[in-house]
């Protein structure tokens, strides 16, 4: 898997899947039309929804192993590199690709939308696993993109198509909602371990060499994507991430300001902020008063 093999066009991306090429900015990838082959790099520079329908082996996405299993969805957004780690045995392709370029989207609603589908960028490890009836959904929009894509071009194509790409990525944001909810016990899990890694966090000198935790951090440290953590936090606690961070930050804030041998100065670099008035100004912000008011008040 050293080698990435590069695809800047639909067309580019057809012929290797021994697939017709009907329209140049979008296309419905029949894998099983495909040569077989051993696990590569591939580097795509437009939108890719894999549906996998075989065992091939580890999907390497970024650093990570994907959690991608039979009849899971995976989404790749332009600029994304991703692979099949099938340890030098050859398989056959088998499932679906829906492929679109970014220009198909100009001057269309999904392209002021599009960066509202955030699993776009779940680069760590969760597929959008599929159940029965909702893979049947998912195959009923394949089915009209795949028409309206190999239809002669005409004034209503654009529109069908992405109108229909469109209502695929709707249907995966609510298959992804339940997916939050039936996978409930492991997210509880991650929902602890963020809280614990917070604590921890305030209990050593990271504040001081790091500074102040970030989402991108703590998804790191839970393995997780930061768009995917964020999403996860929001549907369990109601709250982002982010507010859940700095609700953090206050309790152990309001906690030091207690400690009278200590300027809230000194309180501020302790806590990671690079310059005190902005402790200053999210405390007054978050608590509706200044650290010293609130230190007056108890």
């Amino acid at each position: 898997m050293d080698a990435i093999r590069r695809f800047e066009t639909i067309h580019d991306y057809n012929v290797f899947n021994n697939n017709e090429t009907f329209h140049p900015l979008v296309s419905l990838v029949d894998l099983s039309k495909a040569a077989p082959r051993q696990g590569s790099r591939m580097y795509f520079g437009f939108y890719t929804i894999f549906l996998k329908d075989v065992k091939c082996g580890d999907l390497v996405y970024g650093r990570h192993t994907y959690d991608y299993q039979e009849g899971t969805l995976v989404f790749l957004a332009p600029g994304q590199v991703a692979g099949v780690k099938s340890n030098g045995e050859t398989y056959q392709p088998k499932g679906y690709a829906l492929v679109f370029h970014p220009d198909l989207l100009h001057g269309s609603s999904l392209s002021r939308r599009i960066q509202d589908y955030t699993f776009f960028g779940y680069q760590s490890n969760e597929a959008l696993h599929l159940s029965e009836r909702e893979r049947k959904i998912v195959l009923d929009c394949f089915e009209k993109i795949q028409y309206e894509s190999e239809h002669a071009i005409d004034k209503h194509s654009k529109q069908l198509i992405v109108s229909n790409i469109q209502l695929f990525l709707d249907y995966c944001v609510r298959f992804y909602d339940r997916q939050f909810i039936t996978r409930d016990n492991p997210h509880k899990g991650i929902l602890e371990r963020f809280d614990n890694l917070l604590n921890n966090y305030y209990l050593s000198d990271k504040p001081q060499t790091i500074g102040l935790p970030s989402v991108a951090y703590c998804a790191g440290e839970l393995n997780l994507s930061a768009n995917y953590f964020g999403d996860l936090v929001k549907k369990e606690l109601g709250k982002t991430a982010q507010d859940f961070i700095q609700s953090k930050l206050m309790d152990v804030a309001k906690e030091k300001i207690f400690d009278h041998g200590k300027s809230v100065n000194q309180i501020a670099y302790e806590l990671g902020f690079k310059y005190p008035q902005h402790f200053t100004r999210l405390f007054k912000q978050r608590m509706g008063l200044t650290p010293n008011e609130y230190r007056a008040q108890n």
